[in-house]
């Protein structure tokens, strides 16, 4: 017995010490990368910001060199595109479900946004799903103005196989060449995409992020609940190696998209993607979907039981109701805020095992379900601050620039990618560190701030947002970056 005791402790200092070990190394590229884009942000931003001084002369020179979001330039939306292009867009799933996720979504939005002006956008995905509604002839007038759906065979529907995919791509491209081919994430493997000089691929969450998400998830246990068992066996078996396959494999892509600044920082610097190569544009949102309804605020407060002169301050949440969109902390948050505040209620849209443990704190909570569209915009015009408290600091979440479209400011976790591209500035709202006790003491102040100033700070957010997070702005930034693709002379802007 003793001797087997002695094998067990060197086994467990040895883990200790990887783990310490990895620790070390990820946490210091991530605090460099923190302290450069704290000291970098303001001079950048400042040079192109809608909201900049106007003193300050406008940016020009080669599009491939600059490292701010694309969408902070000013295109024209009433021009017609200069040339037509034929684009290939290699997407996973197309959304025809009624809650598709970020990814399918963005494809959508930006992809139809193209179509309509005049580009030829041809889409390879899965099968879609076999629904009358998504089986619906398109009317022969709307044609053009959509992308050309090619689902593959040989598969259920949303079953993505890349191989059939590319069958069809090639197909189409013996009859005209595509002049750029883009690929979401790594629906096209990298190990095709190296054979395609012409391709741009988005990135909507690298590993890199996602080792920050296992550690902010880890973060919130309670003292003596006992770590995940598969946490030590998903660092070191899975996040860690993909890591470093992605900085190897990454740079067999031509063109890098990062839909943040942040990501757009540790492509160029941790991935060492060179930054000709890197190029950063926000995602956007359909600006005449979300937007500030008067009407459509009333009637959802009234059946939340409000009167029209309520000073209640109403908070909302979105999304899918799951751990690692931040429910744990949000849920003993509020709990703590009803104990001292009788005027706050709190609404939550979406589904998921969270929904349950909501229902707990009682009449102050009101759970919505999933939401389509329509009854979205209800629902952002009738709370007062959009509050998502993410554990995952990968991407950028569309509810919060949907949120600030609608006129309201946002409170959000604390990360990179969202301090540096969404929340620029403080009178948009509110940041916290992704723990109870940080959102509850932001809490605590927007309530004490009363539902007139945060609507004063709505309305600074719907401003920003409307500059910065359409889908306009987002279009016609990937269409001068495909143009630059396909001729070099639409790199120098203006």
């Amino acid at each position: 017995m003793a001797s087997q005791t002695k094998l067990k402790k060197p086994n467990s200092h040895f883990s200790l010490c990887t783990f310490l070990f990895f620790t070390v190394l990820f946490t210091i590229p991530a605090l460099f990368l923190l302290r450069t884009s704290s000291s970098c942000s303001s001079s950048t931003t400042a040079a192109v910001s809608p909201s900049s001084d106007t003193n300050q002369p406008p940016w020009s020179g080669d599009l491939q060199t600059a490292q701010f979001a694309w969408n902070r330039l000013a295109f024209s939306l009433t021009n017609p595109p200069p040339k037509t292009l034929k684009l290939a867009v290699f997407s996973r799933k197309w959304p025809t479900g009624p809650n598709p996720g970020g990814m399918e979504r963005h494809a959508f939005t930006l992809y139809t946004a193209l179509a309509r002006r005049g580009h030829h956008v041809h889409v390879f995905t899965s099968p879609l799903d076999p629904s009358p509604q998504t089986n619906k002839i398109t009317p022969a007038s709307d044609k053009t103005l959509n992308p050309t759906i090619h689902s593959h065979g040989d598969a259920e529907p949303g079953k993505w196989r890349y191989n059939k995919a590319w069958e069809l791509y090639q197909e189409e491209n013996k009859k005209e060449p595509f002049d750029v081919v883009h690929t979401e994430s790594v629906a096209l493997p990298h190990w095709i995409a190296r054979e395609v000089p012409n391709l741009a691929v988005s990135w909507h969450g690298i590993a890199l992020e996602s080792l920050q998400s296992s550690i902010y998830q880890d973060l919130i246990r309670k003292p003596g609940e006992p770590r995940s068992q598969g946490f030590n066996a998903s660092l070191y078996g899975a996040v860690l190696p993909k890591i470093l396959d992605e900085i190897r494999f990454f740079h067999n892509y031509a063109h890098h998209i990062a839909i943040s600044d942040s990501c757009g920082e540790m492509l160029r610097d941790v991935y060492q993607i060179p930054e000709k190569r890197v190029h950063v544009i926000l995602n956007g949102v359909d600006e005449n979907g979300f937007k500030s309804d008067k009407k459509l605020r009333s009637l959802f407060r009234s059946k939340l039981g409000l009167q029209e002169n309520s000073s209640a301050i109403v908070l909302g949440a979105a999304g899918r109701l799951v751990k690692d969109k931040g429910h744990p902390i949000l849920y003993e948050a509020f709990a703590k805020l009803i104990e001292t505040h009788s005027n706050v209620h709190l609404v939550v849209a979406g589904s998921g095992p969270w929904e349950n443990r909501y229902k707990e704190l009682g009449e102050k909570v009101t759970i919505l379900g999933s939401l389509n569209p329509n009854e979205l915009k209800g629902f952002y015009n009738g709370i007062d601050l959009f509050v998502n408290p993410t554990l995952r600091p990968q991407g950028l979440d569309l509810t919060l620039m949907e949120a600030m479209l609608s006129g309201k400011p946002v409170m959000a976790s604390r990360y990179a990618s969202i301090k540096r591209s969404i929340v620029v500035n403080d009178e948009f709202g509110f940041m916290f560190a992704p723990n109870v006790e940080a959102l509850t003491a932001v809490m605590e102040v927007a309530v004490a701030e009363g539902a007139e100033r945060l609507a004063e700070r709505g309305r600074k957010c719907k401003e920003y947002a409307a500059e910065m997070f359409t889908a306009s702005k987002m279009a016609l930034a990937y269409e001068r970056l495909f143009l630059c693709i396909k001729d070099q002379r639409f790199c120098i802007y203006p």
